[in-house]
Parts: structure tokens; C-alpha cells; sequence
């Protein structure tokens, strides 16, 4: 089972410091990997279904983990997730492709199509249709990571005669890890992903998750070159061995506990009791 640790860039790891001394430390563990969220803008006041009051710190994903990227050598850095249909693909592309360069190829590429309706009024971008766009963004960004010369022409993004480089250091590319409990983020994962990632979810919860998972794996074809769809989940309690195992049985591959404490030294204690429980 491999270990992750979500929240390296928000709360009290909105302050860069912190989060150094974190990302450090969980390295040191022998966690597997440090995992971000993301929100451009939070609604203000804050109502449902916004996760955080309105003045929750959130450091940009790839700004946050290219800077833990030059204090670390081995943990894996993970956006879990990036809302890609807020993003210009092509820009995006060239964004990750340089945190994988600047890692030696250490991103693991969490994306999702957003929820929060205010957000994307406040960017621009339209609600409806999301989930498509993101299905369209997935294509072009592979086309610009893969192709000798990258060509794409969709509904809403479309390119030929260019370059973008550096490509990724992981090839063919960076894993795509597709985030989202609803049955078009499952298709998604199916059709596109190289994983898939369940957030907040109790033992029930992933259950029913992978059931829905394996009902698109009936409807949906997956491409022989995705390979078998890794699962990556963050409970919605801090696991110990006994619910580890349990996550484990249901078909896992890797936990990502929210990461709790209020300041450096209560961060460290925490890293340290999860290294102690789940790894050593």
C-alpha cells in the first residue's frame, strides 16, 4: 500500500515555510507522496457546497510543489486535483510538463471537473458542459506530451504546427489520475485515466465507489495502453493498520490521510505518528 499525505499547500501549509518543513519531514517518514487541492477563488460568505470559508489559504498547486520539488528528493508530488475545465490545456500542459521536469519526473497528475458554480462564474468559464470539456482537455493535453508534432482539434481547444517543450521526464507522460464520485468522472477515469482518486470517503463510501468504477469498466472501453486503473483514496478518517487493511481488500492502492495538525510541530507529530502506524 502505498502512502500519501493531502493538504501539503492549504490551511496551516498555506505558509510556505510550513509546508517545507512538512513536505521534509513526510520524506523522511518514507510516505510515498504529498498531495494539494485546489480552488482559484472561494465563495464569500461561504455556503454549501463550498468546502472552506472564504478565507482558507490554497497556494497554487504547481507553484507549491515545484517549490517542495527543490527541497526533496524522492516523495512523489501529487494535484489532487486541478480543475482542469477552468484551465487552458495548453498552458496547463506546458505548466506540468515543468513541474515534471523540475521533480525528475515525480508528478502525479490529479484532475477533476470542479462543483463549485460561483468559481467558474468568477473565471469565466461555463458551468455546463464541464464534464466534456475536461474529456476534450485530457485529449489535447496527451497530444501535446506525446506526438512528434502535436495536432488536436476539438470543440473547444485546437492546435497544429506548434511545439511545446520540454516534454514531461515520465513517458509516455505523467499519470492522469482522474478525481470525482459521479458517474461521468467513473467513465472518465475508465476511458482516460491511469488511476482514479475518491476524496473524504469512509469504508461504505469507497465501497460503493469501486462498485460504481467497475459498473463503468462494463460500459466504457478502456484502451489496452492505460494498463490496470490504480485507485487512490483519502479517507474521511485517519486510518490505522486494521481500517488500512480493510481499504487494502476493497481493491486500494493508495491512502492519502488528510493531514491535521495546526502548526510546524503539531504537522511533525502527526507525519510521524501515520509513518509509525501505517509504515514501519
Amino acid at each position: 500500500m502505498k502512502i500519501g499525505l493531502f493538504g501539503i499547500g492549504s490551511g496551516p501549509c498555506g505558509d510556505p515555510e510550513v509546508a517545507l518543513a512538512a513536505a521534509r519531514a513526510a520524506e523522511a517518514a518514507g510516505l510515498e507522496s504529498l498531495w494539494t487541492g485546489e480552488h482559484v477563488v472561494l465563495p464569500d460568505p461561504q455556503a454549501p457546497p463550498s468546502p472552506a470559508p472564504p478565507e482558507f489559504p490554497m497556494l497554487h498547486p504547481s507553484t507549491i510543489l515545484a517549490y517542495l520539488a527543490g527541497v526533496t528528493e524522492r516523495v512523489k508530488l501529487g494535484t489532487g486535483i486541478v480543475l482542469l475545465p477552468q484551465r487552458n490545456p495548453v498552458v496547463l500542459a506546458k505548466e506540468l510538463a515543468s513541474l515534471d521536469a523540475v521533480s525528475g519526473g515525480r508528478l502525479l497528475f490529479g484532475l477533476g471537473v470542479g462543483y463549485l458554480e460561483a468559481e467558474f462564474d468568477a473565471l469565466g468559464v461555463p458551468f455546463a458542459g464541464r464534464g466534456a470539456r475536461a474529456d476534450e482537455y485530457i485529449d489535447a493535453m496527451k497530444a501535446l506530451w506525446t506526438q512528434d508534432a502535436p495536432s488536436f482539434q476539438g470543440k473547444h481547444v485546437s492546435f497544429s504546427g506548434i511545439q511545446a517543450r520540454p516534454r514531461p521526464i515520465q513517458q509516455p507522460h505523467p499519470p492522469f489520475i482522474v478525481g470525482g464520485m459521479s458517474p461521468g468522472a467513473y467513465a472518465r477515469a475508465t476511458s482516460r485515466g491511469n488511476g482514479w482518486y475518491g476524496f473524504a470517503l469512509d469504508l461504505d463510501g469507497t465501497a460503493r465507489a469501486l462498485e460504481g468504477l467497475r459498473e463503468a469498466a462494463k460500459q466504457v472501453e478502456r484502451p489496452d495502453d492505460l494498463g490496470r486503473l490504480e485507485i487512490s483514496v483519502t479517507p474521511s478518517f485517519t486510518p490505522d493498520r486494521e481500517s488500512l487493511a480493510k481499504l487494502e481488500d476493497l481493491g486500494v492502492d493508495r491512502v492519502i490521510p488528510i493531514l491535521r495538525g495546526r502548526d510546524r510541530e503539531g504537522i511533525a507529530a502527526f507525519i510521524e505518528e501515520l509513518a509509525s502506524e501505517l509504515i514501519r
